[in-house]
């Protein structure tokens, strides 16, 4: 015994420890599925705990819905740009970025208008064409606002070839290997025009890196690259112009010696005197502020307020202009779950540099998660084999709690990402998979399946639940059931004249058959009371049609009853007894009941409580007063289609307001469609139609000399309760 657990616990550790190799290496692959689920815990932790509101100088100009429908469709005549721009400088703004490219020449410049309307073709508007000819060219205008404010343009990188080409206007320096490589690259690039791109300060890119699994935008790469060339995030480039920096810093691995071939890694950005941690390929991990209204002004109250006012709003901020109209489909999803404009996320980016508040995946954080999950799963699986799998259980989730109240700890006091997910769902895999692998070196429960319930099943229902065991539920479990009670008839006065020993065979040869008969239509025994059978259908096993099924079986009962009486099966007529045929009752109801293994821990049965089972009991007591031997509930007559039932009356129940419709079953289906049910059916119909004893009994008279006598007593009953 000692040598075969010995063995069981060996296997069981080998292949949990198999186990935990494939998760390390799972895990060093991070594949898709590890680390969008890492992305959202993450994303759960931000929406838990926001980075705080800050009071920083920036300010989103929004081209909204409203300023779209006072200042007309867009694109603006870019003269309206300028005065923006122009109102902006006016008001003291140390940097304006646009979150928009200006690619093409504005359409409603003069020169623009001519070729529109061909007036070359026209000589009678020769005049309008000379005063157009003189008027500026909305660019030129624009551009001169421009150059009148330091102001950021944006790029937008695409998968499209083109012949754009755009300047580098911010210098690099490099503590460490220049990074360029292991910088997102450059396939293409709309850039703005260029007497627009000439006059500008600085130009950023406005492109975003959604997450390709959700399009939520969790990181942003604050530079991409175009062989030499670099071009940093819009945000990025506007904080630079804003504190009259030059140049960005750069610092890779390769400045502390730390880099190995091929695995440079960029570690950090300067600009100014603000220090970013960045991802190894130059990404800032955003840690998302609520939203905040108050951060944004409609573009056209840009051209309405008072100089006073404007001052009072973007005097030295940092201001960014874009739009958040539905039209212009620049909306995004932060890892807030907050729908907002690409804008937002640039100002986002400058908020959280002057806040110096990071979100930071440390190096050692993959290795840390591996060696967490490592321990927990070797203590769990050592010491399972010995106190048990609820105990162990217990244990894995106390120290569950602990890795994800560590993950917490980290993200809401130090910013630091560690994924809780990874370890906890390996450590309750490979507890699952080493409680199933010692499960199934014993027999106990499969044999505990047989015994218990070989009692209570047909053999082909005992064969589908050893087949299918996850079909059981051990314990209480609510169900749809049809519940029967069958009773004899007269049993004290068989009981007195029967031997103790003579008893016992009588019921041991009218409980059998009618015992088999249930088990063959696949129900249950549930328990055998004195001289009467309780039995159930469809658990623990589901049963189709079961209260047509648990019906069948009751004509079944009653036609093996007749048969016993007729082959006197019992004795009683050839050993001179006074007794006359056995009879039995039985009713049927369904509805809920709670089935399951009932009683103590050391005694119990797989048995059926609720109401239901009431019903049941007390429906298989009215046989006796409706004067039928097999009657049925309503809830049992509706799944019957194509019985013989005929209404029984209805019986009180305690504690219910109404009381329970009974139904009796007359035949089968063949017995439905006979010459004798069509006349008992008339007479029933005219007895539920005799208003008082006098009108009964005319029906009755009419109809009785034609009906077999077995439905006398049903029909008078029914006509005394009816009347």
């Amino acid at each position: 015994m000692i040598r075969a657990f010995r063995n069981k616990t060996f296997v069981v550790l080998i292949l949990c420890l198999l186990a935990v190799v494939l998760a390390r290496q799972w895990r060093l692959a991070d594949y898709p599925i590890m680390a969008s689920l890492r992305d959202i815990t993450f994303d759960t932790y931000q929406q838990f705990k926001p980075r705080a509101t800050t009071e920083f100088p920036i300010r989103i100009v929004d081209i909204d819905e409203a300023s779209i429908a006072k200042l007309g469709q867009w694109p603006w005549p870019r003269t309206k740009l300028a005065e923006i721009t122009d109102k902006l400088r006016e008001a003291g703004s140390a940097v304006v970025a646009f979150d928009i490219v200006f690619s093409e020449p504005d359409r409603t410049s003069p020169k623009n208008i001519i070729q529109q309307l061909k007036l070359d073709d026209i000589p009678e508007l020769a005049g309008l064409k000379s005063r157009l000819d003189a008027l500026p060219d909305n660019d030129v205008i624009f551009g001169q606002a421009i150059a009148k404010q330091q102001t950021v343009l944006a790029l937008f990188l695409t998968a499209n070839a083109n012949t754009n080409v755009a300047e580098q206007k911010s210098g690099y320096s490099y503590l460490g290997e220049d990074p360029r490589d292991i910088l997102p690259q450059v396939h293409s690039i709309i850039a703005n025009l260029d007497i627009l791109q000439r006059n500008a300060a600085g130009l950023g890119a406005a492109s975003l890196d959604k997450d390709n699994r959700d399009d939520i935008i969790r990181r942003v790469p604050l530079f991409f690259a175009d062989g030499d060339k670099k071009y940093p995030n819009l945000g990025l480039e506007a904080l630079r112009i804003a504190m009259q920096s030059k140049s960005f810093l750069l610092k890779t691995n390769s400045a502390s010696g730390e880099i190995k071939a091929g695995e440079l890694a960029l570690t950090a950005v300067k600009v100014s005197s603000y220090i970013v941690p960045v991802t190894s390929d130059g990404k800032l991990q955003l840690y998302y502020s609520k939203y905040n209204p108050a951060q944004y002004i409609p573009a056209h109250e840009i051209l309405t307020k008072s100089n006073e006012e404007l001052s009072a709003l973007f005097a030295g901020h940092i201001v960014f202009v874009g739009t958040s109209a539905a039209g212009l489909e620049d909306i995004r999803t932060n890892a807030l779950g907050e729908t907002v404009p690409g804008v937002s996320i640039h100002a986002q980016i400058v908020d959280q540099i002057l806040a110096g508040s990071y979100l930071r995946r440390p190096d050692w954080a993959t290795g840390a998660e591996i060696m967490t999950m490592i321990g927990v799963t070797a203590l769990i699986v050592a010491i399972l084999p010995f106190v048990g799998a609820l105990t162990s259980a217990l244990i894995g989730l106390i120290f569950g709690a602990l890795i994800a109240a560590t993950s917490w700890f980290a993200f809401s006091w130090y910013g630091l990402l560690l994924d809780p997910v990874f370890p906890l769902l390996t450590c309750a895999g490979i507890y699952m998979l080493a409680t199933a692998l010692l499960f199934a070196f014993t027999e106990k429960e499969k044999r505990f399946v047989r015994s218990a319930f070989q009692r209570y099943l047909a053999p082909d229902l005992l064969r589908k639940l050893e087949k299918s065991p996850e079909a059981l539920k051990l314990g209480g479990e609510v169900r749809n059931l049809s519940i029967m009670f069958m009773d004899i008839r007269g049993f004290t006065p068989i009981s007195e004249k029967l031997s103790p020993e003579e008893l016992v065979t009588f019921l041991n040869k009218l409980l059998s058959p009618l015992s088999e008969i249930i088990l063959e239509h696949e129900g249950a025994i549930d328990k055998y009371i004195g001289d009467s059978i309780m039995a159930f259908w469809n658990a623990p096993l589901d049963v189709e049609d079961h209260p047509k099924k648990a019906t069948i079986a009751a004509l079944k009962m009653l036609e093996a009853m007749d048969r016993l009486n007729a082959e006197d099966a019992f004795g009683f007529k050839s050993g001179g007894l006074n007794l006359g045929d056995v009879k039995i009752g039985i009713g049927i109801c369904t509805g809920e009941g709670c089935v399951g293994n009932m009683g103590s821990d050391v005694r119990f049965d797989y048995s059926v409580i609720g109401d239901t089972v009431n019903v049941a009991s007390r429906i298989e007591s009215s046989c006796k007063t409706v004067g039928w031997p097999l009657l049925v509930s309503s809830s049992t007559a509706s799944g019957c289609d194509g019985l013989a039932l005929l209404e029984a009356g209805s019986i009180p129940l305690k504690g219910k307001s109404k009381p329970e419709q009974l139904f009796a079953v007359i035949g089968n289906a063949d017995f439905l469609g006979s010459e004798e049910f069509h006349k008992i059916e008339q007479l029933h119909q005219a007895t539920l139609a005799a208003k008082n004893k006098t009108a009964f009994a005319k029906a009755k008279a009419v109809y009785i000399s034609e009906t077999p006598e077995r439905y006398d007593s049903f029909i008078t009953n029914l006509g005394q309760s009816g009347t």
